[in-house]
């Protein structure tokens, strides 16, 4: 039994096994172990400076030779990030106020400031992947347009896009990217949309999504949302995937930078024990529920825009992650969760899910019989 599909050729990997660039999660040992072991890491570059990603695509060469991505995002309050004076004095006091309350429980200094500004790094970064001929370039949350695919094609860089719906995988083909991610309602991390009036895409689960964007379009499509086993990846190949990204299922690996406390909640967590939340950076993210994204909500505080909200709560993130407290901190996952239970290298959940799709198939071949 076989997964090599179209996608494993284009990408010249061994299995279409895509682990995803979530960010506070895949540096560049979890990116070498995923792709070593067949499939194809993928290195978070939301936060990093230029000089940073170069310095992280090249550790990443010194633990591989096989290929492997970089996650840069392109939505227009990352391309071009907001000013903070922009916004109204009364917003800002209303979130200060919310995020006081969480200030106090962690014995923070209150704050009535304007947040700084999220740094402008998208072109230089993208100059960065560029010029080091990073195998595959991976988006989030933005159209590329045809010039700047362009200009990853004339290096020999492959393309791939995300979307939530139908119509943006339209406009990323058009935009000549190589592959499409399709993101089910269930994945974890931020909601692969990026213009405002599009919400209502962003409840389409995985099982609709994908073939109807398989459908759609003549480029390899990728599945993603609620896949964390064998199980998922010959399902996803029925509904007409050419291959899988899995984020949540990384996040507990050993390789994995996320702090042991975010890991340790994955793996006791449950299915239902997620959800959708604007509050820790401005947009839609799926993350696992905690009293930060609960109390938030329940106190109908407004939300700063794009990553002007996670710039404004930095001083509560880090203070969290220093104590080990997961209830104020930013833990995206999606609803797969509830079937992680084990926390291996990265390479043997690559393996893993690899025997257990072929088990998998040869269960479904029985019923041939």
């Amino acid at each position: 039994m076989t997964l090599h599909t179209p996608l494993c050729d284009l990408l010249g990997i061994q299995y279409p096994i895509i682990q995803s660039g979530m960010s506070r999660v895949a540096g560049p040992e979890l990116v070498a172990e995923v792709s070593r072991a067949g499939g194809l890491g993928i290195l978070a570059a939301l936060r990093l400076t230029p000089d940073e990603l170069r310095a992280q695509i090249r550790r990443v060469r010194e633990l591989t030779d096989r290929p492997f991505g970089v996650n840069l995002w392109l939505h227009p309050g990352v391309v071009t990030p907001i000013d903070p004076a922009t916004v109204p004095a009364s917003t800002l006091t209303s979130v200060q106020h919310e995020l006081n309350q969480f200030r106090k429980r962690l014995d923070i200094a209150p704050s009535d400031a304007r947040p700084t500004r999220f740094p402008e790094l998208v072109a230089t970064s993208f100059q960065v992947m560029v010029e080091e001929r990073v195998p595959v370039w991976s988006i989030g949350l933005g159209n590329p347009g045809r010039e700047m695919v362009d200009r990853c094609h004339a290096q020999g860089i492959q393309v791939m896009a995300m979307v939530a719906s139908v119509s943006d995988a339209r406009e990323v083909v058009e935009a000549g990217v190589d592959m499409v991610v399709a993101q089910g309602a269930e994945a974890g991390g931020h909601r692969s949309r990026w213009v405002v009036d599009r919400e209502s895409h962003d409840d389409i689960g995985t099982m609709v999504l994908v073939p109807q964007v398989a459908d759609s379009i003549d480029r390899p499509v990728i599945a993603a949302g609620g896949i964390a086993d064998g199980r998922g990846i010959v399902a996803a190949l029925a509904l007409g995937a050419s291959g899988v990204m899995l984020g949540t299922r990384f996040i507990a690996a050993r390789e994995a930078i996320a702090p042991q406390f975010f890991k340790d909640a994955v793996l006791t967590a449950e299915s239902s024990e997620t959800l959708v939340t604007d509050a820790f950076t401005g947009l839609p993210m799926r993350t696992l529920r905690n009293r930060f994204a609960s109390d938030y909500a329940a106190d109908g505080a407004p939300v700063l825009p794009a990553m002007l909200q996670s710039s404004a709560a930095e001083d509560i993130f880090k203070a969290a992650a220093q104590r080990g407290d997961r209830e104020h901190f930013p833990m995206p996952a999606g609803q797969s969760a509830g079937l992680i239970g084990n926390a291996p290298p990265a390479a043997d959940i690559v393996r893993n899910l690899v025997n257990e799709a072929r088990s998998a198939l040869r269960a479904l071949d029985r019923l041939k019989s």
